[in-house]
């Protein structure tokens, strides 16, 4: 006679799943959550846009500002800003030259600086074609830069 031996386990019998097959959870996922991220990629790279003309303008009006120096009259100055806006604003890539505009003239307080104030029309930018619920910022990007004329 042989003598059968049968190996107990240890582990629990596996269990079915109490709410039903597994299968196509992943798809289930990511029909949920790819709207989500996509919606969060777009508006990534909207805002990122955005900041990137705000960064262009405030840069400009610096540039300008300290271009602004070199004229001895207040006529000078404003003729230098006009030549420098025009000359360098299609360096940028992110501006429209047409929807820059900017003024000139002393700080008011202070006979001794100047200041240079750009202010861009950013109605073009991706940014508004987002989901209106959005907190968005203002279309018109302003930036001033303020320089001290030369002299004691």
């Amino acid at each position: 006679m042989f003598w059968r031996v049968s190996k107990v386990s240890l582990l629990p019998a596996p269990r079915a799943h109490p709410f039903g097959a597994e299968t196509g959870a992943a798809a289930l996922e990511f029909a949920i959550l790819a709207p989500v991220f996509l919606l969060m990629a777009v508006g990534l790279l909207a805002y990122g846009i955005y900041f990137g003309a705000a960064h262009s303008v405030q840069q400009l009006a610096a540039d300008a500002a300290r271009t602004s120096v070199a004229g001895l009259t207040a006529d000078e100055r404003a003729s230098l800003v006009a030549s420098f806006v025009a000359n360098n604003a299609d360096g940028y890539p992110l501006l429209d030259r047409q929807a820059l505009s900017y003024t000139v003239g002393p700080e008011p307080g202070d006979a001794d600086e100047y200041r240079v104030t750009l202010s861009y029309d950013a109605s073009d930018l991706p940014i508004w074609d987002l989901y209106p619920p959005l907190p968005l910022p203002g279309r018109t990007i302003t930036y001033s830069s303020v320089i001290r004329l030369g002299g004691l």
